[in-house]
């Protein structure tokens, strides 16, 4: 196995997917964080349609954005014959002792797309770092100079870190530089938009509204922040990055008042989760799973295996992309859209 921070595209899942046929008649259990995203409902999908495709069981439980829910609800997807778990966590940290449960009972655990930092965990993500970078970029592109601002996700979910690491990576020299000054950061509790909406409205009001570009983590926080610029009357002359690919954030890339969605298909991480999960459920090694390799590079340095997917930067320039893939449809797409936005004539 390399030791590699190579990314794996559409087609290591369905190298994952033509593989052995294995026994029917586990239980494959999920724990979702929330469903506050949109996007979760389409990973949820997709997990399912693999899980019942294979004669197996899917079974669930919804946190509802509560750390200690969670912990109940993975006892409980235990206690109801769960052979493997797929846990989105809702803090990365507080899931520890429920992920120690099920390794102790032999249970094979997969993080979701946010990490658990625990050994016997697998993780499959897509390369967090690099939307990171994909969201920098395009705003730099949008933006080159200015009072920037940053609202990040949940403290609670490496991931924000993640992200936040490869946003500096890209415009640390123009803030070394003097081009760019960071006027605000926060972090947005539970990743939720009505508070990463707060978040703005405060920075907007210590600056005075000079706020010429906002670098939001995904498109919830984005849409908070395009609410907080709208009551101010400056959605549209700031650009904010996103990412997940949700459908009213692209309308909004389409309108003009988002720059860029980080596009992650769901649908092929949920499909690529639940087939390694139920490889593991039937016996296969963590090792087994194509495309995998050993990644330490979590807060702690705990090696895992992992499985990284790539993302695709979404903007006006290349919004056939979601549309040519069926991940949204053009009318919905284009709402409201000018008609000079190539994807929407």
């Amino acid at each position: 196995m390399k030791k590699t921070g190579a990314l794996i595209v559409a087609a290591t899942v369905s190298a994952i997917l033509a593989g052995p046929v294995l026994a029917e008649g586990k239980t494959i259990g999920v724990s979702w964080s929330n469903f506050q995203e949109e996007r979760w409902k389409t990973d949820e999908a997709a997990i399912k349609e693999v899980i019942e495709a294979n004669g197996d069981t899917y079974i669930s439980a919804d946190a509802q954005a509560s750390a200690a829910k969670q912990l109940s609800d993975v006892e409980a997807l235990i206690s109801q014959g769960a052979d493997a778990l797929i846990i989105l966590a809702q803090d990365s940290g507080a899931i520890g002792p429920a992920v120690e449960q099920a390794v102790a009972e032999g249970i094979p655990v997969v993080g979701y797309d946010r990490l658990i930092e625990n050994k016997d965990a697998f993780y499959i993500t897509f390369d967090n770092v690099e939307v990171g970078r994909m969201q920098a970029r395009a705003v730099l592109a949008a933006m080159p100079e200015g009072n920037y601002a940053f609202i990040k996700g949940s403290s609670s979910d490496p991931n924000a870190d993640f992200l936040f690491g490869g946003q500096m990576e890209i415009l640390q020299e123009s803030i070394d530089a003097g081009r760019i000054i960071n006027v605000g950061e926060a972090y947005t509790d539970a990743w939720k938009p009505e508070n990463a909406q707060r978040n703005m409205e405060q920075i907007l009001t210590a600056n005075d509204n000079e706020v010429d570009a906002v670098v939001a983590s995904n498109d919830g926080t984005a849409g908070g922040v395009v609410a907080a610029l709208a009551a101010q009357g400056l959605d549209g002359a700031v650009p904010v990055s996103g990412q997940d690919g949700d459908h009213a954030a692209l309308n909004r890339v389409a309108r003009g008042t988002q720059t860029v969605s980080v596009w992650k298909d769901a649908r092929e991480l949920g499909k690529g989760a639940a087939q390694i999960a139920t490889m593991m459920a039937d016996g296969a090694a963590p090792t087994e799973a194509p495309d995998v390799v050993e990644w330490a590079g979590g807060p702690n340095g705990v090696s895992l295996n992992a499985v990284f997917l790539a993302p695709v930067a979404v903007t006006q320039e290349n919004l056939n992309v979601v549309v040519d893939a069926g991940w949204i449809e053009k009318d919905k797409l284009c709402e409201g859209a000018a008609d000079s936005v190539a994807a929407c004539q």
